[in-house]
């Protein structure tokens, strides 16, 4: 599943992981996209002493079946993740499907973990173009889920995302146990704060958003790439849900 951060990426995490035929991986192209771009984010030394630091060798143990032999492996991952450097021929191996969220609300979340914001932070344009390449490499237009719709309707999304992978839904993804988990990525201390004290999705509240100006500006700068995405958007049955 590819998302952005602040994008309740984490908590769609939690309902796959809930399923007892599936086993979760947490963006496991942090270090080498950090070993990469040299970029300082919070816990850089820990992400990086976490992971393979070679996008080679990730991509080889994802492609494959998931070590503990589950039937599903749930990968999430971060589109901003996939700069040029990392290679893309692996795609073909996996099903994919897309997580987006309006940028206003990424934004506003996003600006509360760190002082400055770019577009290149929440990877709208790397996620649209990731997306394009599913196509280009599968020959399969991948399901397109909205995270506003996952949390008014967490049941009739699941089912529609589910039924869009062609994978039976169980209701055990609605709600999990509180707290971490060891598949947690080592940034967890500063990012999941939220999701930790969660045992499912949050009832839906109509933002209220308060943005400066400069971050209005982020946010129109990724809201092409977002449109796109948006147009793929899976329909969701308001009466669907139970």
């Amino acid at each position: 599943m590819w998302s952005g951060p602040r994008n309740i990426s984490t908590a769609m995490m939690r309902a796959w992981e809930n399923r007892a035929d599936t086993t979760v991986i947490d963006e496991p192209f942090y270090a080498a996209y950090l070993t990469i771009t040299r970029i300082e984010h919070p816990m850089n030394e820990a992400v990086i002493a976490s992971q393979p630091e070679d996008w080679r060798v990730v991509a080889d143990e994802i492609s494959g079946p998931a070590s503990d032999g589950a039937a599903i492996w749930f990968q999430k991952h971060m589109a901003h993740h996939m700069v040029a450097e990392i290679g893309r021929d692996w795609f073909p191996n996996l099903r994919h499907a897309f997580l987006i969220r309006d940028p206003d609300q990424v934004v506003a979340s996003y600006a509360e973990k760190r002082q400055t914001i770019t577009p290149l932070d929440l990877g709208y344009d790397l996620q649209a173009e990731l997306f394009d390449e599913v196509i280009a490499r599968t020959g399969v237009t991948p399901p397109v889920i909205e995270a506003s719709d996952v949390l008014k309707q967490p049941r009739a999304s699941l089912q529609a995302l589910c039924a869009a992978l062609d994978v039976a839904f169980e209701h055990e993804m609605l709600a999990w146990p509180a707290g971490p988990r060891e598949s947690d990525g080592a940034w967890a201390p500063h990012w999941y704060a939220s999701v930790e004290a969660s045992t499912g999705f949050r009832p839906w509240q109509e933002p209220k958003l308060v943005l400066d100006r400069e971050q209005k500006a982020v946010a129109q700068a990724c809201r092409p790439a977002y449109e796109h995405l948006s147009r793929f958007r899976l329909a969701v049955p308001a009466d669907s849900e139970e």
